[in-house]
């Protein structure tokens, strides 16, 4: 007897592929994205493994190709081998061509392959999009269309997300071009590294070509400067961009999720600098050799870098611990919302610090800029930072556990890859192949998303049509 498949034509296999794959996108948007980080590290893992990506001519180690495609896609930045020598040509084309397709977004990108598959944004496709500017759009429960874009304007977001990366990373390698070459960068090196830095500061990567790495340009403001804003603009998200390229001169259309992004990230930019400064400022391994001047604008860019950048004048391990603390609280929050920037987000920690302030006043309602955050925002803002921390926590156990190292510089590596910051104090270069693949684990989990990862475990939870009794245990 023949079976329906071996008597298919491959017209109606094909078919048959397509409605399968639609099915899956439209069933569960999360766990599709999900899907596609994983197919997607697998795929970059086994180029990354070809001869041809290595600049030896030689076989990378597993570990090492896994590791590596897992910090592109996730434009983490941490590396286990010399980013700047081990890999070929063909290599560093293929970190430049991840950073740009894991830069953006988990939920866009599978916004963009079920526009493909279905011909046309319908309405779960639109409230995928939708996930990506606010993602509470992938839990459950009713979310005020104010909050995000409308769904009539999705179409125009994924325009906007395709257009400003591309856009801005050329902009910004058009102006870092000059910089490069008046700092003495050879003019036909300059025309690859100037795209190379464009697109890994704007999604937040923070790799680099040279071995030198951004420590070359320790004393040009200018290239310092360019990739500064090219991390600011990667950090506060696409929606905020979108926002303000829509309503630039009317401040009032912001949306609340707009406001609380900006000043949320200027407080934390002005704030770390000014950590920085008070707790390096004598520290003669990194800005105690320097003039006021100088030390002021390294304390910026460490800041900035700290959020989610990735690139560092300074030796990570020459800080002092206590700036290592304050970089790791800063690296744990990280940037934006739907935007290539890691942590918790800055919008969760507005979130919580609004709802502590209010409780502290005794308003019944959690209130910002004239409009009211609903107590399902802030139980998925109090996950987040649950969910988040237990992660670290147990990466930073095992790795600890395996490696004997100090907890300190474990501590500021795992929350670097949770936070998909890049920044390191030495130890993920040394890791032995177990540890390795706890920190990609972390990372993936750090860049997809608690929000997504939950969204996508309750994608099949089932509602509860009663409610319990109340009672009121004891809280503080």
């Amino acid at each position: 007897m023949s079976s329906i498949g071996s008597s298919a034509s491959p017209r109606t296999r094909a078919r048959d592929f397509w409605r399968f794959a639609r099915h899956i996108i439209t069933s569960s948007p999360s766990r599709f994205a999900i899907l596609v980080f994983t197919a997607l590290i697998l795929l970059f893992t086994a180029l990354f493994s070809l001869p041809l990506a290595s600049a030896s001519g030689t076989v990378t180690p597993i570990s090492d190709a896994l590791f590596t495609a897992v910090s592109t896609i996730c434009v983490t930045g941490l590396s286990t081998v010399d980013m700047a020598t081990h890999w070929s040509p063909f290599g560093h084309v293929l970190i430049f061509l991840g950073v740009n397709i894991g830069g953006m977004g988990v939920l866009t990108l599978t916004s963009v392959l079920g526009l493909v598959i279905s011909k046309k944004l319908g309405l779960r496709a639109k409230l995928l999009a939708a996930g990506d500017s606010n993602p509470l759009r992938a839990h459950g429960g009713v979310v005020n269309e104010g909050q995000t874009v409308r769904l009539g304007e999705v179409g125009q977001l994924l325009k906007t997300v395709a257009l400003s990366l591309l856009l801005i990373e050329f902009v910004v390698a058009l102006l870092l071009y000059p910089g490069l070459v008046m700092a003495g960068i050879p003019p036909l090196a300059a025309l690859w590294e100037a795209p190379y830095y464009a697109a890994m500061s704007f999604t937040n990567t923070g790799f680099t070509p040279n071995a030198g790495g951004v420590g070359e340009f320790a004393d040009d403001y200018f290239v310092l400067s360019v990739l500064m804003v090219s991390v600011f603009l990667g950090s506060i998200g696409f929606p905020v961009i979108y926002t303000l390229a829509k309503n630039y001169w009317h401040v009032k259309r912001w949306s609340l999720h707009s406001k609380l992004t900006l000043i949320t990230t200027g407080i934390l930019f002005v704030l770390g600098a000014a950590v920085f400064l008070i707790l390096e400022y004598n520290n003669p391994l990194t800005f105690g050799s320097m003039d006021a001047g100088d030390t002021t604008f390294q304390a910026f860019f460490l800041s900035a870098m700290t959020r989610s950048g990735g690139f560092s004048v300074v030796e990570i391990s020459d800080l002092n611990g206590s700036s290592m603390l304050a970089a790791s609280m800063l690296m744990f929050v990280g940037g934006g919302s739907a935007s290539t920037a890691g942590g918790i987000k800055v919008t969760t920690l507005a979130v919580l610090a609004i709802a502590v302030w209010s409780e502290a006043r005794g308003r019944q309602s959690v209130e910002a800029f004239g409009r009211r955050i609903p107590s399902d925002v802030q139980r998925v803002a109090l996950s987040v930072v649950a969910w988040g921390a237990t992660i670290v926590a147990l990466s930073t156990i095992v790795i600890a556990q395996i490696t004997k190292a100090p907890i300190s510089d474990v501590l500021f590596d795992v929350i670097s890859a949770f936070g998909t910051v890049g920044l390191s104090s030495g130890l993920t270069a040394e890791l032995p192949d177990s540890a390795v693949y706890v920190m990609a684990a972390t990372i993936f989990m750090g860049r997809i998303g608690t929000v997504t990862l939950a969204a996508a475990v309750a994608a099949t939870s089932r509602s509860q049509l009663y409610s319990l009794p109340v009672e009121r245990p004891i809280v503080g």
